[in-house]
Order: C-alpha cells, then sequence, then structure tokens
C-alpha cells in the first residue's frame, strides 16, 4: 500500500482566504467546462457536419462519443482515486481534457474529431465528482454548504449556457472555438489546482483492476448509451441493431451489478446503496433529472423546429431559468444546515410540475416574453433541487467515500439525462403524428371553417394545391405545439408522482463532508 503521510483522507486544515477563493474559480471553471461541453456542441453540429463532408445524422456522432466515454468514466471515478489520489486524478482528466479539446479543434476528418470527443469524455468522467470531493475537502464545516452550492450552480447552469455560447463561436468565428475555449480555462485550473493541492494529496492503495467488472461496465453502458441516441431513428426494438443493442446493454448490466456485488476489489462501489439516503436521494436525483432535462431538450427544439427560432433565440429564451437559479443557490447553500431538506425538494418539485402545467398551456403564437416567464420562474426550482439532494446523498458517508458516491450519483444523473433525450423526442414526435392526424380529419368540404379558410386563401390568388400546402403547414405546426403541450404535462406529473419517494429519506442529513467523525 502507498501512503501519503496523512493517515486519514482528510486532516489537514481547511485552505483559508485567497487559495481557497483561487481554488473555487480553479474547480467551478473546470467544472462548467466540462458540463458546458455536453451541450456546446449541439448547436454546432449542422456546421461541423458542413466542414467535414458528412450528413448531420453522423455530426451528431460528435455528441454521443462525448456522452459515451463520460458516462463509462464516471462511476470509475471512486477507484482512480483510491488508486492514484484525488488530487493527480483531478489534474490528470482535467490535462487529458485540455488536450483532447484541442485535438478536437484541429480535427480534419469525422472520426479524428469522433476519436477525439472520446478521449475527450474519458477525461471529462472523473472530473465533476472529484471536483466536489475537493472543494468539500478543503473548505471549513461551517462553510461546507456554501462550496456545495457553488459546485451544484456549475454543473446546472453550463447545460444552459453551452448553446447559446456554442451558436455564438459558431456564428462568429468557426466551430472548432468551442473546443480551443477549453485550452486556456482547463490549463489554468490544473496549475492552480496542483499548486495549492499538490500537498493535500489523499491516501492511496495499490488495488488490482477489476477486469470483468470494467468489460461489463464498458459494453453494457457503451450499448446502452448507443441504444438510446440511436433508436429515435431507427424506429426503435422494430430495427434488429437497436433490439441487440437493448438485450446487450441488458445482460451485460444485470451481470455488472451481480458481479460488483460480490468482487473483491469491485471497480464500482454498488454498496453505497446500502445506505438509505444515498438510494433515496440518487434515485429522486435521477428522476428528476429525467423530468427537468426532458423539458430543456424539447423546449429549444419546438423554438426552432415549429416557431422558426434561430439557435441563439433559442438559447436565449432558454437561458432566463438561469438567473434565480444562481441567486438562490447562496442562500439555500449557506442555511443548509438549518432547512427541512426534504421540505426545500418537494418545493422545486412543486414549482417545477407547475411551470410545467404552465407550458402545457401555450400555443404557437406565444411571444418571447411569454415563453420566457415560466423559464425566469422554474430558476427558484432549481437550487432547491439540486443544492439539497447532493447534500441528502453525502450524509453519513465517511469523506473517503465521497468520490464513489459522487461518482455513481453522476452516473445515474447522466444516464437519467440520456433516457430522457430519448425518451422525450420519441413522445414529441409520437404525439406529433397522432394530433396532426387528428387534426387532418377535420379537413374536409364538409367542415365549413376549413371550407372558408381554402376559399379565402384562392382568392389571395392561390391555386389549390398552394392552399392545401399552407394548411398542411400549419397542421404541422399545431400538432407539434400539442405534442409538446403533452410532453410537459408527462413532465409535471412525474415531479408530482416523486415527492412521496423524497419522504423516504431519514433525517438528520449532517454535513456534506460526511460522517460526523470526519
Amino acid at each position: 500500500m502507498a501512503a501519503t503521510p496523512n493517515d486519514d483522507a482528510q486532516p489537514l486544515k481547511p485552505l483559508q482566504g485567497g487559495a481557497l477563493v483561487l481554488l473555487t474559480i480553479a474547480v467551478a471553471f473546470s467544472t462548467f467546462m466540462e458540463v458546458l461541453d455536453m451541450t456546446i456542441v449541439n448547436v454546432s453540429v449542422p456546421h461541423i457536419a458542413g466542414s467535414l463532408g458528412v450528413s448531420p445524422s453522423e455530426g451528431t456522432w460528435t455528441i454521443s462519443s462525448y456522452a459515451l466515454a463520460s458516462a463509462i468514466m464516471q462511476p470509475l471515478t471512486g477507484w482512480l482515486a483510491r488508486r492514484f489520489g484525488e488530487v493527480k486524478t483531478f489534474v490528470g482528466s482535467v490535462l487529458l481534457f485540455v488536450l483532447f479539446s484541442m485535438l478536437c479543434g484541429l480535427a480534419t476528418s469525422m472520426p479524428m474529431l469522433v476519436i477525439c470527443r472520446l478521449m475527450q469524455g474519458a477525461g471529462s468522467g472523473p472530473m465533476v465528482a472529484l471536483s466536489l470531493s475537493l472543494l468539500l475537502a478543503s473548505y471549513p464545516k461551517a462553510k461546507q454548504g456554501i462550496a456545495l452550492a457553488l459546485w451544484a450552480m456549475t454543473v446546472v447552469v453550463a447545460p444552459i449556457f453551452g448553446p447559446i455560447l456554442g451558436g455564438w463561436l459558431t456564428d462568429n468565428f468557426s466551430w472548432p472555438w468551442i473546443f480551443y475555449i477549453n485550452v486556456p480555462v482547463g490549463a489554468l485550473a490544473a496549475i492552480i489546482t496542483w499548486t495549492l493541492l499538490r500537498k493535500r494529496e489523499t491516501k492511496t492503495f495499490k488495488m488490482p483492476i477489476d477486469v470483468i467488472g470494467l468489460v461489463l461496465l464498458v459494453v453494457g453502458v457503451g450499448a446502452l448509451q448507443f441504444m438510446l441516441d440511436n433508436g429515435n431513428d431507427n424506429d426503435w426494438f422494430a430495427s434488429p441493431m437497436i433490439l441487440a443493442l437493448g438485450i446487450t446493454a441488458l445482460v451485460c448490466l444485470t451481470f455488472l451489478i451481480v458481479w460488483e456485488l460480490y468482487a473483491k476489489h469491485p471497480v464500482i462501489e454498488l454498496s453505497l446503496f446500502k445506505s438509505r439516503n444515498f438510494t433515496v436521494a440518487v434515485v429522486a436525483l435521477s428522476l428528476g433529472m429525467m423530468a427537468f432535462f426532458g423539458i430543456n431538450v424539447v423546449f429549444p427544439l419546438w423554438l426552432q423546429i415549429t416557431l422558426g427560432y434561430t439557435a441563439t433565440w433559442a438559447g436565449l429564451a432558454s437561458a432566463p431559468v438561469g438567473v434565480l437559479a444562481f441567486l438562490m443557490a447562496p442562500i439555500i447553500g449557506a442555511n443548509i444546515q438549518r432547512l427541512e431538506l426534504r421540505a426545500v425538494v418537494t418545493f422545486a418539485f412543486i414549482v417545477f410540475a407547475a411551470t410545467s402545467f404552465w407550458f402545457a398551456s401555450f400555443d404557437s403564437s406565444a411571444s418571447f416574453s411569454t415563453l420566457v416567464w415560466p423559464r425566469f420562474v422554474m430558476g427558484i426550482g432549481i437550487a432547491c433541487f439540486f443544492i439539497p439532494l447532493n447534500q441528502m446523498y453525502l450524509s453519513g458517508l465517511g469523506a473517503d467515500q465521497i468520490a464513489s458516491a459522487s461518482g455513481l450519483a453522476n452516473f445515474c444523473r447522466t444516464l437519467g439525462s440520456s433516457v430522457s433525450t430519448a425518451a422525450t423526442v420519441t413522445l414529441w414526435q409520437h404525439r406529433g403524428d397522432y394530433h396532426h392526424a387528428v387534426l387532418t380529419e377535420h379537413i374536409t368540404p364538409a367542415a365549413p371553417a376549413a371550407d372558408s379558410f381554402l376559399q379565402q386563401l384562392q382568392h389571395g390568388g392561390f391555386s389549390l394545391q398552394q392552399s392545401l400546402g399552407v394548411v398542411e403547414q400549419l397542421i404541422s405546426r399545431e400538432a407539434l405545439t400539442l405534442a409538446v403541450n403533452d410532453v410537459y404535462l408527462v413532465c409535471a406529473v412525474m415531479f408530482l408522482a416523486m415527492i412521496p419517494l423524497l419522504w423516504l429519506a431519514k433525517p438528520p442529513f449532517g454535513n456534506a463532508s460526511g460522517a460526523a467523525g470526519h
């Protein structure tokens, strides 16, 4: 066993003053950058595909490859941190991320870009979980709520600003700049973190690699992620490829769970689920993320496809959700020990459900300001959702378990987001087809309103064919709007249905740094 001189994982005094501020900025920026890269590419896919001479659907590989590698690495965070130390693993991850960000920008072909995005995702996997662990270890106990709040806000706000920043960089410069922007930020974050924390390394252990667990994880998560990314385009299980991927994922992940429960040196610490609070909070976080992410995926798509918004304006319509979230986070963080966390998350779910019902009442004539208000109000719920749940799943855990717990929780959250993206887009399209069929039934010569509208168009100089084309466009727009309302209603019901689950957690929820002895 190789260990640093410290016998406990956290015996050093917390950082103070300028050093603490610098570390917080460095860690927050590296987390922000990692989460940002999940969404920044989304709006640039058409540009990337055009530049590299591939179809837009092939261009989406740049999104899938990153998400896939990141999802595989997240649950491995605990093992890597125990083997190499949290500081070394974090700094190594940031440097790997920076190097492959640079190479992504320099890519001259699609295969090269996909490989670089895979490696960039692999580097990014441990960053988010370890950033939380390092922040909590460096903050005084009394201020750990603030540390948790700052960390949660970077994770929440980054996906919202990703599309706006991505759109602006792509429109004003060129798509490689969405990758180049990571280089100075990441390099600076790595230098600051290493300078401040290299003498505060955690205890390390020489442990064998659980090869079987690792292979099952890579194949199982890989098949699942690939299935979710491509299912909608291939008509889901009607496609033999998607069916094969689904079966592979199910078999591998089932064997993985059984294997990891009995392995001597598990690659994923599934024993964390023995903790009631960890299980309840992670399930609530994952399901809550599914509903929350569903709204955030469909909203900009609807604006662009149905209402004709540009990528930048769709981003601006989505962005107000970050305002109140950003303002509320420090307040929740500072008072986290005084609050009844289950009640705070219940309030968040009620806010999310209410704004989802509000969204479900909109029609296709909704103005920009009308659309922005519910996004703005929704921000109140974000800080009340993420921060308490992170506190809840860490409660009662030892400081040496934080990296594993955070990695596993982030993996479940990422998986929830992936499932949500696939499910909500499929639901939206299927409900759109249904509403289109229902609305079309009313366009007959026997329907006075339809007949009158067609005659008005023809008097205006349109031919019958052109008039029917206009009607078809209107039906499609209204069908997709009704379908988006259905998605919001499903998400609203999900939020309300999750409230009883929260109350299965048992206080006290203690310090975020783990058990009382640490």
